[in-house]
Parts: structure tokens; C-alpha cells; sequence
């Protein structure tokens, strides 16, 4: 606890001040850009991996980075994403997964959480990804298999997202688009999905990839709009 006091206190006489013409910007009303659903994870950063500041990302976290189809839970997530689309009228939603996941180590071996039923029944959101990876891709196992299935949630989560009415009719309209992501922390990497190829492209700076506009764009183009 010390620690974070001490964070506290740095933040107040060291980055606020320097900050401080940017926080009174912001002190009264937001305009977010993009909506950041992404895991709980102490190791995922939304704010440090996309170098935004405050009042950039309105930000989501849960357990496995899960967006529950909508009518299925009323609560944190659905409001969040309703509330980013409605109200706030951001232009991006984001959803990211990430490398050593506990939600989806938890899915893939559902008994070591039987005395945990908030956690087992939250993970049944993530239940599609599991059943498509371990039906289409029987051979893998260990961390091969860990990784398939974080990326298969995130297309599923995607999914959800798109149940959601306020998501569905601004996708319709074209003025919103909805991005998946994969971070791995041990190498900084971003991955986006690219729905038209089916697959994760790599982005990195000044790279050459042509993503589809509609729904996957890099860092670079996704905070310059």
C-alpha cells in the first residue's frame, strides 16, 4: 500500500501539474473516441499500450474481456457499451484479449473453478469459443491451444457486441466500427483480426497492412480519427 500511496503523491506534485491544462479540459465532459473493452489483468494497460491520455478511452474491465450477448445480463458490460454508443457516441469499439490468460486457462479446465460460481458462470459467456476451437482444432494442446482459444473469444465476444441494438444499429448506419484485438505481453505486439481474411495481422508502426477500414484499423489510424 505504501507503494501506491507513494504513486499517489508523485501523480499530485509531478504528472498533474504538468497535465494540469488537459485535466481542466476534461474536468467537465468527455469525448472519448473509442470504448476499450478489454480483461481485468494487472499486466493489460489500455491507456500505456494505445500511448492515450485521459478522456481518449472509455475503458471496460472483466473477467476474459466477455461482452455477454445482449438480454442474456443486465449489468456492468451491457450498460457500458450502450451508455459508450448512445451517449458518448464513440467512433471505435475495441475488444482485446491477451497471452496467459487465467479466464480462459479457467475455461479450458472448468474444475479447477467449481467453488468459484460467479467466475463459472461468467465464463459461460465464452462457452461458443470454446466449443469452436476444441471441435475444429482437436490436435492442439498447451499453449498453442491457450492461444487459439484467446483469440477465438475475442471473434466471440465480437459477436456478442453486435447483439447489442444501439451496436447494431450504428454498425448498420456506418458511422461505428468494431475492432479485436490480441495483445502478447511478453513482446508488445498487437494483433488485429481482419474479418474479410479470417485471420490476426501483426501492426506495427509505419507497417504497410492493409486492414479493412470498416472494422480493423491500427493504433495509428484508430486515434487519428
Amino acid at each position: 500500500m505504501d507503494k501506491i500511496l507513494a504513486g499517489v503523491a508523485q501523480f499530485q506534485s509531478r504528472v498533474f501539474p504538468r497535465e494540469q491544462e488537459l485535466f481542466q479540459e476534461i474536468a467537465h465532459e468527455q469525448h472519448p473516441r473509442a470504448l476499450f473493452i478489454t480483461c481485468c489483468d494487472s499486466r493489460v494497460l489500455p491507456n500505456l499500450i494505445t500511448q492515450t491520455k485521459p478522456g481518449e478511452l472509455f475503458i471496460c474491465r472483466d473477467i476474459g474481456n466477455i461482452v455477454p450477448a445482449y438480454g442474456t445480463v443486465y449489468g456492468g458490460v451491457s450498460a457500458t457499451v450502450e451508455y459508450a454508443v448512445s451517449v458518448l457516441r464513440v467512433k471505435h469499439v475495441i475488444i482485446c484479449g491477451h497471452s496467459d490468460c487465467g479466464a480462459i486457462r479457467a475455461l479450458l479446465n472448468p474444475e479447477k473453478i467449481k467453488d468459484l460460481p460467479s467466475v463459472y458462470g461468467w465464463l459461460a459467456h465464452a462457452e461458443a469459443a470454446r466449443r469452436t476451437i476444441l471441435e475444429n482444432h482437436p490436435d492442439l494442446k498447451g499453449d498453442e491451444l491457450l492461444w487459439k482459444l484467446i483469440e477465438q473469444n475475442v471473434i466471440s465476444q465480437l459477436a456478442n457486441l453486435k447483439t447489442h441494438p444501439a451496436v447494431a444499429a450504428r454498425l448498420a448506419k456506418g458511422d461505428l466500427s468494431v475492432h479485436g484485438w490480441t495483445y502478447e505481453i511478453e513482446k508488445g505486439e498487437i494483433m488485429v483480426y481482419n474479418e474479410g481474411r479470417r485471420e490476426y495481422v501483426p501492426v506495427r508502426p509505419n507497417s504497410d497492412v492493409s486492414l479493412d477500414m470498416h472494422h480493423h484499423l491500427s493504433d495509428e489510424t484508430l486515434l487519428s480519427r
